[in-house]
């Protein structure tokens, strides 16, 4: 069974484990939900899963090779219970160095690093999509440099994962600006996201369009940094030829954002 990849909307720091306070009370309860969904909706349930978040960022991949990773609490002004959250799941070095290998074997220098802990790219949506925390997480870096196509190219890498039971989850926002999050940006969200949509849902131009992605109408608008944007490329790479689409969308905090499967039948 090959599983699909999943870029996913992670939400605004610890959002979905306080009261919210910065909107309707309810703003992220759709996107709660489907988190929560995620797992049950796979074709099968995962051995693993190698996640790709916008907050780790090194000179190469790299793979955090921990086999029992802290949580790295990387957001500021939220409620002191949001700095108590806790998420359990192991590492798997076995995995991580399976990682390694095929980046190597594809060219792509790659480093670990055994003592990396988990941002809140990886623990905030996990702790909805594994509440029991049970199945074991491997994170893997951004390559410093906003390259997209050596994000795909990591993601085309990686493809082989898919066959042996490891679910790749890009971990970001399709909307990022953190001077956006206002009325006057909602449309320019609308029209990015129907791009989007748009370049992922065509899988015999996907790549091209992807990495020209900062040409796309109000692309800089949506990320002045990829960094949450890069996460996808590597999720897009890895199910090449095969079909995309929009899961989920929902418009928070006055803009669109969206979560994209790849490789569904």
């Amino acid at each position: 069974m090959t599983l699909p990849t999943v870029y996913l909307p992670h939400g605004a720091g610890p959002c979905f484990f306080m009261e919210w306070q910065r909107g309707p009370a309810d703003t992220w309860d759709r996107t709660a939900g489907y988190l929560r969904r995620l797992i049950d909706s796979l074709p099968e349930r995962p051995k693993a899963i190698l996640i790709v978040s916008g907050h780790w960022e090194a000179p190469a991949f790299t793979v955090g090779t921990g086999k029992w990773p802290a949580l790295i609490y990387d957001y500021f002004g939220f409620p002191q219970s949001t700095y108590e959250l806790t998420f359990g799941a192991p590492g798997s070095p076995g995995l991580a160095r399976r990682i390694r290998t095929l980046l190597a074997n594809s060219g792509l220098p790659a480093a670990e690093d055994p003592d990396h802990g988990w941002d809140h790219g990886v623990f905030v949506p996990l702790t909805l999509v594994t509440p029991d925390a049970d199945i074991p997480v491997v994170q893997l870096s951004l390559k410093d440099g906003p390259d997209p196509a050596a994000h795909l190219a990591a993601g085309r890498a990686l493809r082989p994962l898919r066959d042996e039971g490891v679910l790749i989850v890009g971990s970001g926002m399709s909307w990022h600006n953190m001077r956006g999050f206002i009325p006057d940006f909602t449309e320019r969200s609308r029209i990015f996201d129907a791009w989007l949509e748009g370049a992922v849902t065509h899988p015999e131009r996907r790549e091209a369009d992807l990495a020209r992605w900062d040409g796309a109408p109000f692309g800089r608008d949506a990320h002045p940094r990829e960094e949450h944007l890069l996460p996808l490329m590597v999720t897009a790479g890895a199910a090449p030829g095969e079909p995309g689409r929009v899961a989920f969308r929902d418009e928070v905090m006055n803009v669109v954002v969206s979560a994209i499967e790849f490789g569904r039948t």
